[in-house]
């Protein structure tokens, strides 16, 4: 198929390219625009997976951009967004620029082309605190942070362009992706680096939280799924492990996996407003089985356990680790 990724240059959007490329995808790889000329997380990518992609350098709050970027494709996977908690206090307006009038020109841009499938990005950070617990896709939706409450509007944008003029968009809601080239704004990343740079009293935020985690790997198996499974338009899908585990339990278990002892430290600085923090999640995955044929590879403790090792090893490697600022707290 001729695909285009948004969001190419990111941690989840570099695992996916990567892996369309080599089931012998077209794949255009949508990256943000920079003077560096840098493609993000693409720059490490193997020679020949490189030499494959069609990379277009934009902005997805630019509409003019984003409909040439979709010009000539099949399907569109928009994986483009602000992500990071922390900072979606400090600067929301740029989260609804970028999270929903950018979706909106994806949105209008696949319409306007004849895209035959568009698969958007939710997150499960959505739902927040589960209401009630496996969390389905008819869980109601609660913004408790810009960024979620960002990502609600640019949900509620695919859904109504799906009622409005029947773009085919399916919106893929994953649960705490994790792995390989992760950001240290997420908590796995900042346990990894905090230990591996030799530390053994860790500062975190709030501990007592629980997280469904998934594998990296087990997310980009959903992404193409999702674009070619039949009849799923309008429908909104969880890609979640069914396993759910504390922040602190999690601390432990990289712990056990770099081999050695640690500490938490509660950092005031690393904790959410009062009613912001999302308490629980733990996503119901048997839609995904129902429609995609998906269900994660790494499920369950074990396979957390596995996925945790896997991770830890590419942290491992000192080129990796070098490029994280683990003495920093990252908003």
């Amino acid at each position: 198929m001729k695909i285009l990724v948004t969001g190419a240059d990111g941690f989840i959007g570099s695992h996916l390219t990567e892996a369309l490329v080599r089931q012998g995808h077209d794949v255009r790889a949508m990256v943000l625009y920079n003077s560096f000329n840098s493609w993000g997380w693409l720059d490490e990518a193997e020679t020949e997976v490189k030499r494959s992609l069609d990379v277009f350098a934009g902005d997805v709050r630019d509409p003019h951009g984003v409909r040439e970027a979709v010009r000539g494709r099949e399907a569109v996977l928009h994986l483009a967004a602000l992500i990071a908690i922390p900072f979606s206090y400090h600067s929301p307006a740029t989260y609804v620029d970028t999270n929903v009038t950018g979706t909106l020109n994806v949105l209008q841009a696949a319409r306007d082309l004849g895209v035959t499938r568009m698969v958007h990005t939710s997150t499960s950070e959505v739902y927040g605190t589960a209401r009630f617990v496996p969390i389905t896709e008819q869980h109601p939706l609660q913004g408790q942070s810009p960024y979620s409450a960002t990502k609600i509007g640019a949900d509620q944008m695919a859904e109504a362009f799906w009622r409005s003029f029947q773009t085919p968009v399916t919106t893929l809601r994953p649960f705490n992706t994790f792995g390989p080239r992760q950001s240290a704004r997420a908590v796995i990343p900042t346990i990894i680096t905090q230990l591996l740079a030799g530390g053994r009293r860790i500062k975190l935020g709030a501990t007592s939280p629980t997280r469904d985690f998934n594998f990296v790997a087990d997310t980009v198996r959903a992404f193409i799924a999702a674009m070619t499974a039949p009849g799923i338009e309008g429908e909104v899908i969880n890609a979640a492990s069914n396993f759910e585990i504390s922040i602190g339990d999690t601390a432990r278990a990289i712990a056990a996996a770099i081999g050695c002892e640690l500490e938490i430290e509660t950092d005031e600085q690393r904790l959410r407003p009062d009613n912001s923090e999302v308490e629980r999640l733990w996503g119901d995955n048997a839609k995904a089985a129902r429609l995609l044929g998906w269900s994660p590879a790494y499920g369950g403790g074990e396979g957390f356990g596995r996925a945790l090792a896997e991770t830890v090893e590419w942290f491992r490697d000192p080129r990796n680790l070098g490029r994280y600022k683990a003495d920093r707290y990252n908003i």
